[in-house]
């Protein structure tokens, strides 16, 4: 539906000056090449590129408007200048698509890890108590009802418009409620500004990310952001605005301190204060039974997924769709539906007498939770093999802790790629070989380093014997590897096949030597 440009910007805050006014027929963008006829295009400053110098060819492109941050003269169309363009993103797609956020019951999930398999079961949940009308924006793919998109590879939160664009389809498909995982790039960049969440939900905040961020707290303030949205969100009838918290994590009672209707607490082992926690789990072969204290009366859980990690990605889960006034018996049902999430734990079978795993773990904290729950797995007497790397122009303090993690934990560990970008990939593993040195790792007989990721996949089911677990790190879903500024084909789920077949995967420029 046409909209005037002034009914756009009415609900950006900073406009600095307006020139003039127009109808709008097309969406709101920030790219030039995505700019369809009578659209606005959002120019911003980037990293590489500023896309004030893209203004001329957005004209030429047909765009009705253009908002951006520099004071130009007179241009041909109308023209918005505000303080910051890429805070008002958000809002100017949110009031194109007429605030879909508003019609839905929004819950934000955001966390260092656990995030996806958190927005999962809370998704399975919700399909069962509103007999399929959930929606779910995670880094796997977005379900928008009877059709499911792709969001990208190497993004959790997609770009401002493509966040409303997916959030108003659902709306037109008839879904009452969305979950969606929101990232701390996502978060501080304003990719979510114009969503307004009624549920916030934390997993836990660990190291990571602090190449972007600085400073740990500016990271956990990111995030924080999040819970900020609640109080600035527009209220809905019958909904409170209501914080889900892990009390496990020492960060607790700094996102308890936002403003919400309603705080709940999950715990396992910080239990004082909390108001869902685990009282007991017992395995089997296949499941894992989660016995648990609610506000709403005793409870037991059945999953799937395995790892104690997982155990509170479950309780969060429950604790967020408890919340929402769901009944118990939905929440058992949608945590056992969920038999395994895409590239988390997931179990790799060609017929071969050891288990392989892929896992999405690539902080220290994760690859720990990994490496434990696939320790819990092993018959006595049995070998963990880790496979894992680090990635180039990210945090570069977690190579070291990460290495060292594994030779803590795991009983052989194997050094590759993970996307190394324009870094030196031989730089990356000295580091990460340091890191294993450091905990007593003796290159050759604890670890080795093996640059490309097909051959160390390779090398690490060569060496497994019956019994065994070989687990691969750190990409999990992903489909893409970054070498300079290339984005190859991989996945580490056909690596492992082609590994435990017999035959190393050689897609990526590493392999080039040795095929």
């Amino acid at each position: 539906m046409p909209k005037k440009l002034s009914e756009l910007i009415a609900h950006l805050p900073d406009v600095v000056r307006v020139t003039g006014d127009v109808e709008i027929t097309a969406p709101v963008v920030e790219a030039d090449a995505d700019l369809q006829p009578g659209g606005v295009f959002v120019a911003r400053p980037g990293r590489s590129s500023d896309g004030h110098d893209f203004i001329p060819r957005a004209i030429e492109k047909g765009a009705a408007a253009i908002v951006g941050e520099r004071d130009i003269g007179d241009l041909s169309i109308p023209y918005v200048q505000v303080k910051n363009s890429q805070e008002a993103t958000g809002f100017l797609a949110a009031a194109y698509h007429d605030f879909p956020s508003r019609k839905l019951v929004l819950i934000g999930v955001t966390g260092t890890d656990g995030k996806t398999t958190t927005s999962t079961l809370i998704h399975s949940i919700l399909q069962v108590a509103t007999e399929g009308k959930a929606g779910l924006i995670s880094t796997v793919n977005a379900v928008l009802g009877d059709t499911v998109a792709d969001t990208g590879l190497h993004v959790t939160t997609p770009g401002a418009p493509q966040v409303q664009e997916l959030l108003a389809r659902m709306v037109a498909n008839g879904l009452t409620h969305c979950i969606l995982e929101m990232t701390s790039h996502g978060l501080a960049q304003g990719r979510l500004n114009g969503v307004d969440i009624d549920v916030a939900v934390m997993t836990n905040v660990t190291h990571e990310h602090l190449d972007y961020h600085g400073l740990f707290e500016a990271y956990r303030a990111a995030k924080g952001r999040m819970f900020e949205m609640l109080k600035y969100s527009a209220p809905k009838p019958n909904q409170p605005k209501i914080s889900i918290i892990n009390n496990d994590d020492p960060n607790a009672d700094f996102f308890a301190a936002f403003p919400a209707d309603k705080v709940i607490r999950y715990a396992y082992h910080r239990q004082k204060d909390a108001d869902l926690k685990i009282a007991k789990i017992m395995h089997d072969a296949s499941w894992s039974i989660v016995f648990t204290q609610t506000y709403t009366g005793d409870a037991l859980f059945g999953t799937q997924l395995v790892g104690e990690f997982n155990m509170m990605n479950a309780l969060a889960a429950a604790a967020t769709c408890l919340s929402l006034g769901v009944d118990l018996q939905s929440v058992s049902a949608g945590i056992a539906a969920v038999k395994a999430v895409p590239g988390r734990m997931e179990r790799i079978d060609e017929g071969q007498n050891f288990t392989a795993i892929v896992d999405f773990a690539h902080t220290p904290n994760a690859l720990e939770n990994a490496l434990k729950a696939a320790k819990s797995m092993l018959p006595e007497g049995k070998r963990l093999i880790a496979v894992f790397g680090s990635a180039g122009l990210r945090d570069r303090e977690k190579r070291r802790m990460m290495a060292e993690v594994s030779a803590r934990t795991a009983d052989f560990t194997v050094l590759t790629a993970e996307d190394p970008r324009t870094e030196s990939l031989d730089m990356i593993l000295e580091a990460m070989v340091q890191g294993c040195i450091s905990q007593g790792g003796v290159e050759g007989k604890t670890f080795i380093r093996v640059p490309d990721r097909g051959e160390a996949l390779f090398r690490a089911c060569q060496m497994a014997e019956a019994g065994d677990i070989v687990i691969a790190c750190g990409k999990g879903h992903e489909q893409s590897m970054c070498f300079g500024t290339i984005e190859y084909p991989w996945d580490d789920r056909d690596g492992l096949r082609a590994a435990l077949r017999g035959v190393p995967l050689r897609t990526l420029p590493t392999s080039e030597g040795l095929k």
